[in-house]
C-alpha cells in the first residue's frame, strides 16, 4: 500500500457515532468527489478502506442507501452511484440546501460551526479527492475538487482553523496543498491520522539525520584534500631545497621541521606540532612549513 493509501486506511478506522460528524464528513465526500449534481452522485475511489466506510457513512448520516454498490472485486476503481432523485433531495436538504435551486456548490459553514464538524469535512474531503505524497520522497499533501467556489471556500475553512495552504488551478479543478512536513503531520494530526502523521515527522528526522552526516562527510572529505594538497606541497618543496643545497644551511628549527614532514607525509599539522621537540602550537608549525615553501619558492 502507498502511504496516502496508509493514511486513508487510518482515517476509515474512526469509528461513525455522531450523527453531526458523518454529515460533516460525508459533506467533504460530496464535494471532492467524482459527481455532486441535482441528477447524480457518483464516488468512485480506489481505497478498499473507504469504500467500506461509505455504506455506513451515509447510512449514519442520511439514512440512506446507494443505488448501486461497487461488484466487490477487490483492487482497481470502486464505483458508488445514488440516482434516485428522492434520495439526492434529501441529502441535499442535509445540508441546507435544495438540490432543485442550487446551480453552484458551495459550501454552507452553517452545518459546520463546530472544530469537530469541520475537522470531520476536511477528512471527508481527503477521502475523496486528498492525496499524501509518500514523505521519504517529498513531502506534499493536497486536496482536489472540480468546484472552484468549493476550493476557494474550503481554503477559508481551513485558514479559519489555523491551517494556511497554497492554491492552484490544474486542468480545471481547484488545488489546495502543502508542502512543509510539519504541517502536513498537524493537518493528518487534525483529521484523525496521528500514526501516519508521526511517520512523517519520523522521516523527517531520519532525513535531517542523513544530510548531517553526508555534511559532515562532505567537510571531513574537504579538509583532507586541504591536507593532502599542503602536504604534497611542503614535501616538494623540502626536496627542492635539498636538491639546492640550500637545506643544511637552514635555522635548527626549519631542518627539523622539513625531516618531521618528510618523515610524516600524511600527518596533519596538530599532529606534526605535537611530535616536534619539543612540542610547538599548530600555528607556529603552520609558520614553519610556509617558509619552507617559500624559500623554496626562491630557487
Amino acid at each position: 500500500m502507498s502511504f496516502s493509501s496508509n493514511c486513508k486506511a487510518e482515517l476509515c478506522r474512526i469509528p461513525i457515532t455522531r450523527r453531526s460528524a458523518a454529515i460533516a464528513e460525508s459533506y467533504g465526500v460530496l464535494l471532492y468527489c467524482n459527481t455532486f449534481s441535482p441528477h447524480l452522485i457518483r464516488i468512485v475511489t480506489e481505497s478498499e478502506d473507504f469504500a467500506a466506510r461509505l455504506p455506513r457513512l451515509f447510512k449514519k448520516a442520511f439514512g440512506v442507501e446507494f443505488d448501486t454498490l461497487p461488484d466487490g472485486a477487490s483492487g482497481g476503481k470502486q464505483i458508488f452511484l445514488i440516482e434516485s432523485q428522492e434520495k439526492i433531495a434529501h441529502i441535499f436538504s442535509a445540508f441546507g440546501v435544495s438540490a432543485k435551486s442550487s446551480v453552484t456548490l458551495h459550501v454552507n459553514f452553517g452545518v459546520l460551526e463546530e472544530d469537530a464538524d469541520r475537522f470531520a469535512f476536511l477528512r471527508g474531503a481527503f477521502l475523496a479527492g486528498g492525496s499524501v505524497t509518500d514523505p521519504a520522497k517529498r513531502y506534499h499533501l493536497e486536496l482536489i475538487t472540480s468546484h472552484h467556489k468549493v476550493s476557494l471556500e474550503a481554503c477559508a475553512l481551513l485558514l479559519d482553523v489555523g491551517f494556511y495552504p497554497k492554491a492552484l488551478s490544474r486542468g480545471g479543478s481547484g488545488i489546495l496543498y502543502f508542502k512543509q512536513s510539519d504541517t502536513i503531520a498537524d493537518f493528518l494530526t487534525a483529521i484523525g491520522a496521528p500514526v501516519c502523521a508521526m511517520g512523517i515527522l519520523q522521516a523527517k528526522v531520519e532525513k535531517d539525520m542523513r544530510n548531517g552526516v553526508n555534511r559532515r562527510c562532505n567537510c571531513e572529505t574537504a579538509n583532507l584534500t586541504k591536507v593532502v594538497d599542503a602536504s604534497i606541497e611542503q614535501v616538494a618543496a623540502i626536496r627542492k631545497l635539498k636538491k639546492s643545497g640550500q637545506f643544511q644551511e637552514l635555522p635548527e628549527k626549519l631542518r627539523r621541521t622539513a625531516e618531521l614532514r618528510l618523515k610524516n607525509p600524511e600527518a596533519t599539522l596538530s599532529e606534526l606540532a605535537g611530535q616536534s621537540d619539543p612540542p610547538v602550537s599548530k600555528s607556529a608549525m603552520n609558520h614553519r612549513m610556509r617558509k619552507l615553501v617559500e624559500l623554496a619558492g626562491t630557487q
